[in-house]
């Protein structure tokens, strides 16, 4: 299979030039690697000119075509006619050096219209060696800390009854990173757009919402949860990347706090356009209760000013659901 690498960045030309070495180190490379850069600066133009990456094309593209989705949008564009499969990966994400070539076998070894991969640095996991804890998530033999937002919603039976990458009806389901390092793939409903990958006929089919502006948080849950019905997903947990969150690029925490509440409703209208009033009144529940959770945290964190802004933007964007809910743009 032919395969290409698109890579949307935004003002981290560090966090780019780091990625491209690690994909150097691949055994499997790409056949075509595209940049698609919507920084306002020259700097990711420069420090490209001064490294020598084998199949790059980069393109700097103007305010019409910057953003996440519409920078995806035109990375998808560009890709040569031949091309199987057309992956995506965060800028500021470094790869283990077998990860495309297991990102191309779950093609191979299921009847897959998308795959995504896992990221390793971020939970730590271990071998179950006796019961598991109440604040702990058990999954094929593996263990993990849940978090203190998922043990509160835990108590308060607000925590999704379903596997990890599959949404429940009220939302808020478990996210990827509660799928263990088994070496497995798993079926899913969605993962990590900065770790995915897409057959192109499905690219050929949908495309990435223009709905979800500059930075794009949800986008691809979004995009996974309308794949997800026209073929099957999955999660191949040998494909391992390592992100390293870099903080250029990234919204205020008020417009965080904003998205994660509207965003996070457009994405749950998605997948259940007329959910029940019991899923109505919990996904609610979560909203209220985390936002809660995140002022508290202006008194348990050292990062009261961000705890704060970002608890108003909750707040803020949940008011707004009442007065002016998102429209849908399929």
């Amino acid at each position: 299979m032919k395969f290409s690498l698109i890579i949307c960045t935004y003002q981290r030309p560090n966090a780019v030039v780091s990625l491209l070495k690690s994909v150097q180190q691949q055994m499997l490379y790409p056949n075509e690697i595209i940049i698609v850069d919507g920084s306002t600066d020259a700097k990711t133009t420069e420090i490209l000119l001064n490294h020598s990456f084998e199949k790059v094309r980069y393109y700097k593209v103007d305010k019409k075509n910057r953003g996440l989705t519409k920078q995806r949008n035109f990375g998808i564009s560009k890709i040569a006619n031949d091309t199987d499969i057309v992956c995506f990966l965060d800028d500021d994400t470094l790869l283990d050096k077998n990860y495309f070539k297991e990102l191309m076998q779950t093609y191979e070894k299921a009847d897959a219209i998308a795959a995504g991969g896992i990221i390793t640095n971020e939970v730590p996991w271990k071998s179950l060696q006796s019961s598991v804890k109440y604040d702990e998530f058990e999954m094929d033999g593996f263990v993990r800390k849940m978090g203190q937002r998922n043990v509160i919603r835990k108590r308060f039976h607000l925590l999704s009854d379903k596997p990890p990458g599959i949404m429940p009806k009220f939302s808020n389901g478990f996210s990827i990173s509660f799928l263990p390092p088994t070496g497995k793939c798993y079926e899913v409903e969605y993962f990590m757009g900065g770790v995915s990958s897409f057959k192109k006929e499905l690219l050929d089919k949908i495309k990435f919402s223009t709905y979800f502006e500059g930075y794009g948080l949800y986008e691809d849950l979004d995009f996974c949860l309308r794949a997800s019905k026209l073929g099957k997903l999955y999660v191949n947990t040998n494909a391992k990347v390592e992100h390293y969150h870099e903080v250029a690029g990234r919204p205020n925490k008020f417009e965080y706090g904003k998205m994660v509440v509207r965003n996070g409703w457009y994405v749950w209208r998605v997948k259940y356009p007329n959910p029940s009033l019991k899923a109505r009144f919990k996904w609610n529940m979560v909203i209220i209760l985390l936002m809660k959770l995140r002022f508290l945290n202006v008194f348990t964190t050292n990062r009261r000013k961000e705890a704060f802004t970002e608890g108003i933007g909750r707040f803020v964007g949940w008011i707004s659901l009442f007065l002016n809910k998102p429209k849908r743009d399929l």
